[in-house]
Formats: structure tokens, C-alpha cells, sequence
């Protein structure tokens, strides 16, 4: 399942700068441990406003083509200097605790729309070519603040293109669900509990999940910049599982306990909606939603057909337990 058929080589990376907002995350991380490892990248610029997660992944990279940038996507004039001489930028940083944000909403208005804002912003003043936005599955049809926040950055920087294609700056979103290898996922979560011998909590027996791990995210958030036109919205084409078949494959027994959903949890993931799905093509790894007044892709895309939404209690690519087991057997050190 793991997807290493891509190669950066002799990609649109070559000798390009790459600056990743909120790079010390485990996305950003992956990120730029994959363009260090698999490009001809002249730089990667990590910006985040946490330094001793910088100076934790500066131990672990020796790199001399990797800088470290201290600033918070809230202020413009810092992301300003930032961007000076990037390429392409990937806008990483967020608030994303779901419980945090339904006690703190200005906080996350302030960095996850505002500072999506001042991405953009700085991004179109500082000639920056392309920018792509990292999205999630809550903000498909949302129903907690996060989510609301995070499809409001998302129509943010898909209207960009209407100013910021002129002077040379293109923007496009890749949403995705739950990465499996992610700091706090719940692999590393259950896999605990299960070496201290303690049943494990499950929201609800019918919850789905899309399945996606890291190094599957990274690729496709870089094989996007390659085919980017600015203004789509790409969306994975991955595999679906139960949650319970996932507890069942780590700990080999039914020792569950129901806990119920927490608030603004839902039970299925949706990544594109219905209202979305009126205007979203296929390729072969691929779900394309383009802009609303877009009518120039159509040729290059098929139509996607009796689609309702895109919703991993909707797919028709599941994986079973034997699957999960197998995977998690052939690579123990994915989720940690």
C-alpha cells in the first residue's frame, strides 16, 4: 500500500527554495525529510514559532541545505521576510485540536483563517510561483469550529488565484483525512494501551476512517506541485477501513470498550462533499474539485459519475483486517 513509485529527481524542485509553514509538525517534518532526501532542492526552509522543536529536528538533520525560520503565520511582516527568494511554498501550520478550537474559536479564526490570509498575502508580494495549502477532511461539510475555519482558509486561497495568477503566484489545496503515521494518531494511541493490557476506547463500532499514511501524504502533497494549475482542490484516492478491524488487527482480540463520539467528531470522513462533487474530476490517484467558475480543466479531467460525496463509509476501496495486520507487520516503524 505504501506509494513509492514517485520521483523528484528531475522534478520541478530541482534548485527551487521550499519554505514549509508549520514545519516542525509531523507533516512538515516528512516534508522536508523527503525533499532533502529525494530532490536536487537548493533549500528548505522550515518556519514554525516553536523553538525547541526546531532545534529537536536541526539534531536530527544534517543537512547543509535545511534553514530554520522562527515566526508565526499571524504576523505578515515576518512571513514577508520569509518568503524572500522561496519558490514554492506548502502552508502546513494550523491549530487543529478539534476540543481546543470549540473553547478557543478566535484563536483558531486567528491563525487558521487570518494567517492563511497573511500566507497568501505575503506569498503574492514576494513572488512566490506556487503555494499549496494542506486541508482536512473536517473541513468537507464541517460541524465543528476547526473544520469551519479550516473550509474557509481552503476558499481563501482558491479565490487567490483570481489576483494572485496575474503577478505569478498560484495557489491549490490538498485535503486528506486522518495520517496514520501522525504525531497523535491513534495507532501509536492504541498500540499503548494494548502493551499495558487495557481495552480500547472505541466512539462507535459502525466509525469508518480513510486510510493514509504518511510517506503516502507526503508524495502526493509533492506530486502535486507538478501538475498544479493553480485553483484545484486534489483529494487522495485511498482506501477505506472499519476502526473496530484496526483495534482488531493491533490487539488480536475484542477487549473494546464504547465510548461514544466526542463532540464534533463524526462517524464517517467526508473529503468532498456533495455540494463539492457537482464539480469534481478523476485521475488515476486523484480527485480533482475545481473552482466554481472554473470551466478550463474539463478537457484534461473525467467527470466523476453517481457520486454523492466522497466519504470513507462510501468508497469502494476497503481494506479488511488481514490487510491492516499485514501492513502493520511489514512496517512496525511507520507510526512512531
Amino acid at each position: 500500500m505504501e506509494n513509492n513509485s514517485y520521483d523528484f529527481s528531475s522534478g520541478c524542485f530541482k534548485e527551487k527554495v521550499v519554505l514549509i509553514t508549520g514545519g516542525t509538525g509531523s507533516i512538515g517534518t516528512a516534508l522536508t525529510k523527503k525533499l532533502l532526501e529525494t530532490t536536487k532542492i537548493k533549500k528548505v526552509i522550515v518556519f514554525s514559532r516553536d523553538e525547541l522543536k526546531q532545534a529537536d529536528l536541526a539534531s536530527k538533520i544534517d543537512d547543509p541545505r535545511i534553514r530554520f525560520f522562527l515566526g508565526d503565520v499571524r504576523d505578515k511582516s515576518r512571513l514577508n521576510l520569509a518568503f524572500y527568494g522561496v519558490d514554492y511554498v506548502i502552508h502546513a501550520a494550523a491549530l487543529k485540536r478539534v476540543e481546543a478550537g470549540e473553547y478557543n474559536p478566535i484563536e483558531f479564526v486567528k491563525t487558521n483563517v487570518i494567517g492563511s490570509q497573511n500566507v497568501i498575502e505575503a506569498a503574492i508580494e514576494m513572488g512566490v510561483k506556487n503555494v499549496i495549502a494542506l486541508s482536512t477532511d473536517k473541513a468537507s461539510s464541517p460541524v465543528n469550529l476547526y473544520g469551519a475555519t479550516k473550509l474557509t482558509a481552503d476558499k481563501l486561497f482558491i479565490a487567490a488565484n483570481s489576483y494572485g495568477v496575474p503577478r505569478g503566484t498560484k495557489f491549490s489545496v490538498v485535503r486528506y483525512g486522518n495520517v496514520m503515521g501522525s504525531r497523535g494518531s491513534v495507532i501509536p494511541f492504541f498500540t499503548k494501551l494494548v502493551e499495558e493490557g487495557k481495552p480500547l476506547p472505541i466512539t462507535d463500532v459502525k466509525m469508518t476512517r480513510f486510510w493514509i499514511t504518511l510517506d503516502q501524504a507526503t508524495c502526493f502533497i509533492l506530486e502535486s506541485f507538478q501538475i498544479m494549475k493553480g485553483g484545484e482542490l486534489f483529494v487522495p484516492i485511498i482506501p477505506s477501513m472499519k476502526i473496530v478491524d484496526l483495534a482488531m488487527a493491533l490487539s488480536g482480540n475484542s477487549n473494546f470498550v464504547n465510548v461514544g463520539t466526542r463532540p464534533g467528531e463524526k462517524i464517517h470522513e467526508e473529503m468532498i462533499s456533495a455540494s463539492e462533487i457537482q464539480r469534481t474530476f478523476k485521475t488515476k490517484n486523484r480527485y480533482v474539485v475545481l473552482p466554481e467558475t472554473e470551466t478550463n480543466f474539463s478537457s484534461n479531467y473525467k467527470k466523476v459519475q453517481d457520486m454523492q460525496s466522497y466519504s470513507s463509509n462510501n468508497n469502494d476501496f476497503w481494506l479488511t483486517k488481514n490487510d491492516i495486520s499485514d501492513y502493520l507487520k511489514a512496517n512496525p516503524k511507520s507510526f512512531y
